[in-house]
């Protein structure tokens, strides 16, 4: 048995991913002339009864505005062990990117095709909460985690450049 999966930002709760989904699609129709990202990734929080993970999904229309929302899952346990956190992280977002299937991209890239000579675009990104720098612990889990991501057909991006695992999915931790 699978569990329901449910999104929420500040003006929606428990959207299913169909709504998440028709939400981006019409956000990419108003203007299919845009560049958009379609940004995917999560971070997590050791809380002192348990440990709670967002997924954030973001779509951006570059210089001009973005559309987001986030799932939440809690494991009712603390998580210290620092690989095991980072591995559910990409696990979760390996989940969502999951969700977009071949035809539901296609659908997103359809929207900006007939545009594409003009200037238009369209990419995935697996945001993973990660950094490579010399002082960061997670450094050591840099290529196995971009390895996960990139499989899945998607633009891998680390700190400082995973603004929706460090920055968007960060912030609904707390």
């Amino acid at each position: 048995m699978t569990r329901p999966l449910r999104f929420q930002n500040t003006t929606r709760n428990e959207m299913d991913f169909d709504e998440v989904f028709n939400y981006i699609y019409r956000f990419m129709k108003k203007q299919p002339m845009g560049n958009y990202k379609l940004m995917l990734g999560t971070d997590s929080q050791v809380h002192p009864r348990a440990t709670v993970f967002i997924t954030g999904i973001v779509i951006q229309r570059l210089g001009a505005g973005v559309w987001a929302c986030f799932r939440k899952e809690v494991v009712s346990r603390q998580m210290h062990v620092l690989g095991e956190r980072i591995s559910y992280e990409t696990s979760l977002t390996e989940e969502i990117a999951n969700l977009f299937t071949e035809d539901k991209k296609t659908q997103l890239i359809d929207v900006v095709l007939p545009h594409i000579y003009k200037g238009a675009s369209f990419t995935i990104e697996g945001h993973i909460d990660i950094g490579a720098g010399e002082r960061n612990r997670t450094r050591i889990y840099v290529e196995e985690m971009i390895a996960r991501i990139e499989s899945l057909g998607m633009e891998a991006k680390i700190k400082p450049d995973a603004i929706v695992a460090s920055g968007y999915a960060n912030k609904y931790t707390k």
